[in-house]
């Protein structure tokens, strides 16, 4: 029996990378909560809570899926820049060192059951100069990405290092998602 799929998100990218295992949502509908830290939470809390959240706030009879991703340096939380002075301060703080991308995904399924997974993947950056990261503010890729960067896109040549899910620094731990999907009873039309 195959169940009907929708997406709480707007991102392309976590859309892309569905399709790319070959899953297509039979809809969109983005969740809208806030996506504010409480106080003292940990980034791979707020990762897993954002996307659990996402996915009980979709009213819907099918299998819903969320997903949330929290770039961190320790326990600082770098947020999706609102400027392009924040993504130079976010880069700027990435550049030589490590970070870690924590990716919550979350599914409920048409009885309201729901499971969740956390995926923690270690990056590390080359050292950036002023220079290389304004062409890279230049190209706009980092609007509306955590941590101030696409990994799937130019920002991937600034990456040495990479211990983890690639997809789940793109925005959705593929393998995961799977998981979640079939553990829960969702059969793909195929």
């Amino acid at each position: 029996m195959t169940f009907r799929l929708v997406l709480a998100s707007a991102s392309k990218n976590r859309l892309s990378l569905l399709q790319q295992i070959g899953i297509e949502p039979d809809e969109i509908k983005p969740a809208n909560i806030v996506e504010d830290s409480k106080k003292g939470e940990l980034p791979r809390e707020l990762a897993l809570r954002l996307a659990s959240e996402k996915a009980h706030s979709i009213e819907d009879e099918g299998f819903v899926l969320a997903a949330d991703t929290v770039i961190s340096v320790g326990r600082r939380m770098l947020p999706k820049p609102q400027d392009r002075q924040e993504a130079f301060q976010s880069l700027t703080l990435l550049s030589g060192r490590s970070h870690r991308a924590h990716t919550g995904v979350a599914v409920k399924n048409p009885q309201g059951i729901s499971a969740s997974r956390l995926v923690q993947t270690r990056v590390k950056f080359k050292r950036l100069n002023a220079t290389e990261i304004n062409e890279y503010l230049d190209s706009g890729e980092w609007q509306g990405c955590a941590g101030g960067y696409a990994i799937q896109g130019i920002a991937g040549s600034f990456v040495i290092q990479l211990i983890g899910s690639y997809s789940a620094v793109v925005g959705l731990p593929l393998y995961e998602t799977l998981s979640l999907l079939k553990g829960l009873g969702w059969r793909s039309r195929n």
